[in-house]
Formats: structure tokens, C-alpha cells, sequence
């Protein structure tokens, strides 16, 4: 049977995306174009540029497998992972594939030609066989609705939009949130401020992340020594596994998380009271822990004061919090997150019978192997539900970059489509909700997190090591993603 011609259509320009690309040159004949809202590549790292931005884990984890790299950092900052970004796809040529500042806002499958409609926010419309999702889980931000918020008269944003030409001497600064993202900013802006409020509505634990820059001889080993990258990589990789052990929230690697995390807060907060303010009362591993080495010695500074309180609404010229205590300020800065359990918002994809995929979604967002839905053929989603973890997301869109590039070469050499059979997909959502109570039941212990959906379904996370979501993606994406032929 001769090749067959396929197109196919890639939904985002960030590390997804390019992973996508990359594995279907590898592994297809096929041909692709990469659409992409933003002004440039890079995903979260393009739109992400606030103070003191970097990856939480180490660099040399935090990469594709297929190319070795130069890192400076042992935690790479984000205008480096920007610079990665843009390497990778000049080395591989994807830049004449890539459609900038364009906005795909509906996939239409036609059952009578095999194919997806692609139109975008402009009204321009193209036809695909294949269509990847590569739209990323944390990219829609998560705006407060406190009362009184369109009255303030200061500056205002979320983190995700931070101002380029924002000076921040001498004004007085307020940071609402202590996740991931406000533990870089609070120190990365803390020596410019006047002042700073930290408000906190419930703490998290917290890691020292030991980031430091690469010394000369060791890049040059990197760089220079056959395997060497590659070995420290895999000890990266295998530490991963370990750790993974304490989101068991009766194991005694619970303990020893516990255990140095309090530790962290006593040798870095000499206050008792922001000691106590900054300690949980719930498992390591409820929220996502944050690694942040510098980001409790703030709190030591005489013009930084963490608010261990909930903002209740805003006023023209400051914020109230739950006790009523109102504080005058100049900028409201809101680390108030993303939305990721919101999937493909923005994005109508409709399939089998014209059936919307947010339809399908209603009761729960799922997806086998977190990669394709039930009645969308040859529609596959990257960075979806039950996939967020396993240490290293780049390494998780690489394994379903995989999942779909070995789909896509199935049908260059058939004659219909691929698709998942639902009694499979309800099958492996049971598994996953099993794997997560029994061996990462912390993530269910009562905080507050962004894993869940409003049924109360943890549909984000994913339950295991990257090893096993390998695994699984190898044994399984057979069995579960299977060609239907069409006599053409």
C-alpha cells in the first residue's frame, strides 16, 4: 500500500509544540504547520518575564532528550529557556512551519472527508488530517473577582502580564499569593520596593532549591565528556523516583519531606510568628511544593511583611483583608494563578456527531493516557488531563509527542482513522484515580490545590514517576488508539 500524504495541524508554539514537530520529522513523512497566538515561540516562557523567573527543576532534566545543551544554571532562568526555545527550533528548521500572532479558535471534524477544519480568530480556515493540541495547561490566568478591584486607581496586573517598563523604587508593593511563582517574585523585587505585602490565604511547603550557576569545568565536562550530561541526567531522573515515594502521606518519606521543610523555616525566618504563619497543617505534597531558596529570607527584611490572611476586596487606593484591616498601597501585584483545570478553553473541538469536546467533558476532563478522547479521531492533546508531574514536564510531552507521531505513521500506511474506544478511556480514568489514592493520596488530604475539578476529581496530576508514564505510554497506546478503515 502506498504512503499516504498526511497534514497536519499544531496548536501552540511552546515546548509541546515543538516537541510535536520535531517527533513527527523524526518518525513520519508528514507535513505540519505550527499556530501560534503569541508574537513568538517559547510557550510559558515567552509570556512569563517577571522578575526572577526561573524552572523549578534542575536544567538538564528540564530539556529534550534528543539535544544536548549548554546550560549555564543549574535551574535555568527564563530569558535562557527562551534562548533554548528558539535554538532548538532554528536547528531542527521549524521555523518556516510556524504561524506567529495567529489564534486557533475551532477544529471541526468532517466525517465524510476524514479531516479537521482549522479556523482561527481571524476567520482564515485551513484543512488538516491530524490535529495537535499543544495549548498548555498553565496559560489562562487566573483573575481574581474581589469587590472593588476595577476601582483601584494604582497599577494592577496579573504576574503572567507583567509590564515591561515597570519601575518599582519607592512605591509601595503588594503581592497576593505564595505559590511557585510569587516565591521568585517576592525576592526578585524586594530590594527595589519601599515596601512589600505578602498576603498568604493558606501556606504551602516549601523546599530550598539549591540553585546555583554552573561552574566553568563542569560545563566544559558537559560539553566535552562523551555521556557525561546524559549520566547526570538519568541521576536526576532516578532521585525523581525517591521523592515521588513521599506523596504517600503515611510513608516515612512523608516524614523526612515534612521533617526538612520545617527545618527550612527555622533556619531561614527569624520571626516566630511568620514561622508559625508560614508552616501547614496538611500532608508535603497536598499543594505543589514550592522550591525556593531565598524566598523566606524576605520576610526577614524590615520592608517585607507576609499578611497571613485572604484578600476580601480592593479599594481605590489599597486592599482589605479577611479581618478587615485595610492596607494603602501603589501596585497590586496578583499571583493568583492559572486555570488548569479549564482545558482547551478557547479551543471548540468537535468530533464524531459534531459533539463539542467540552460536551464531553462536562461531568470530567479526561483523556487515555491524558492524549486522546473518545469520538475525536486523529485529535491529540499534549499537556492533558492526568499528566501534570512525573518530575519533568518536557520529558511528559516528549513520551506524547511520541503517542501521536507513532499514531500519525499508523495512518500514512492505512486507509481511515485513528480513535480511542470509550470503554478503554473509562477503564484507564479508573486506574489513575486508583493510582492517585493509593500512592499519591497527600494530593487528596484536604488543601487548597489547583488538581481538582468541581466534581471534586483530581484531574491534572499524574499519579506515578516519569519511567512510568513511559511505560505506559509504550504497553498502552496501541491497545488504546486504534485505526478504523474507510474504503476510500
Amino acid at each position: 500500500m502506498p504512503r499516504r500524504s498526511i497534514r497536519v495541524a499544531i496548536i501552540g508554539a511552546g515546548f509541546g509544540g515543538i516537541a510535536a514537530a520535531i517527533k513527527l520529522r523524526q518518525r513520519t513523512s508528514a507535513t505540519f504547520v505550527i499556530f501560534e497566538q503569541s508574537a513568538g515561540v517559547g510557550g510559558t516562557w515567552y509570556d512569563n518575564r517577571y522578575p526572577g523567573c526561573e524552572v523549578d527543576i534542575p536544567s538538564h532534566a528540564y530539556s529534550f532528550s534528543f539535544l544536548r545543551y549548554d546550560w549555564s544554571h543549574t535551574h535555568a532562568r527564563q530569558p535562557e529557556l527562551l534562548r533554548y526555545a528558539n535554538e532548538i527550533v532554528d536547528t531542527f528548521g521549524l521555523r518556516p512551519h510556524i504561524r506567529l500572532n495567529t489564534k486557533v479558535t475551532e477544529v471541526l471534524w468532517d466525517e465524510a472527508q476524514l479531516t479537521y477544519e482549522v479556523r482561527t480568530a481571524t476567520g482564515e480556515s485551513d484543512t488538516f488530517d491530524v490535529v495537535i493540541s499543544a495549548l498548555g495547561l498553565l496559560n489562562v490566568p487566573n483573575h481574581p473577582d474581589w469587590p472593588g478591584l476595577d476601582r483601584f486607581r494604582g497599577t494592577r496586573f496579573h504576574t503572567a502580564q507583567w509590564p515591561e517598563e515597570l519601575d518599582l523604587a519607592g512605591k509601595r508593593v503588594a503581592v497576593v499569593g505564595t505559590g511557585s511563582t510569587a516565591a521568585q517574585i517576592v525576592p526578585g523585587i524586594a530590594g527595589s520596593v519601599a515596601s512589600l505585602l505578602v498576603f498568604q490565604r493558606e501556606p504551602g511547603w516549601v523546599e530550598p532549591k539549591r540553585e546555583r550557576a554552573f561552574s566553568a569545568r563542569e560545563r566544559w565536562v558537559y560539553r566535552h565528556v562523551p555521556g557525561a550530561q546524559w549520566l547526570h541526567r538519568g541521576w536526576l531522573f532516578y532521585q525523581s523516583i525517591a521523592r515521588f515515594k513521599a506523596y504517600d502521606a503515611t510513608s516515612r518519606a512523608q516524614e523526612e519531606k515534612r521533617r526538612s521543610c520545617l527545618d527550612h523555616i527555622r533556619r531561614t525566618v527569624r520571626d516566630p510568628a511568620v514561622r508559625d504563619a508560614v508552616t501547614p497543617d496538611y500532608p508535603w505534597g497536598c499543594k505543589r511544593p514550592v522550591l525556593a531558596s531565598t524566598f523566606y529570607e524576605a520576610f526577614n527584611l524590615p520592608h517585607v511583611d507576609l499578611v497571613p490572611h485572604p484578600v476580601t476586596s480592593v479599594t481605590e487606593n489599597g486592599i482589605v483583608d479577611a479581618r478587615g484591616v485595610h492596607h494603602e498601597i501603589d501596585v497590586l501585584i496578583t499571583s493568583t494563578g492559572f486555570q488548569p483545570t479549564r482545558f482547551l478553553a478557547g479551543l471548540d473541538v468537535r468530533g464524531l456527531d459534531k459533539r463539542s469536546i467540552h460536551d464531553a467533558w462536562q461531568d470530567r476532563a479526561s483523556a487515555f493516557l491524558g492524549v486522546t478522547v473518545a469520538g475525536f479521531p486523529n485529535f491529540f492533546i499534549l499537556y492533558g488531563p492526568n499528566t501534570n508531574g512525573g518530575f519533568s514536564i518536557i520529558a511528559q510531552l516528549e513520551r506524547q509527542a511520541e503517542v501521536a507521531a507513532k499514531a500519525v505513521r499508523r495512518l500514512e500506511f492505512g486507509t481511515g482513522y485513528v480513535d480511542t474506544d470509550e470503554r478503554i478511556q473509562q477503564r484507564y480514568v479508573r486506574w489513575i484515580d486508583d493510582q492517585i489514592a493509593r500512592k499519591a493520596n497527600a494530593m487528596e488530604s484536604g488543601c487548597r490545590n489547583y488538581y481538582h475539578s468541581p466534581g471534586g476529581a483530581n484531574i491534572t496530576q499524574w499519579p506515578g514517576t516519569h519511567l512510568e508514564y513511559l511505560l505506559v505510554t509504550r504497553l498502552l497506546a496501541r491497545i488504546g488508539i486504534r485505526e478504523t478503515a474507510v474504503e476510500r
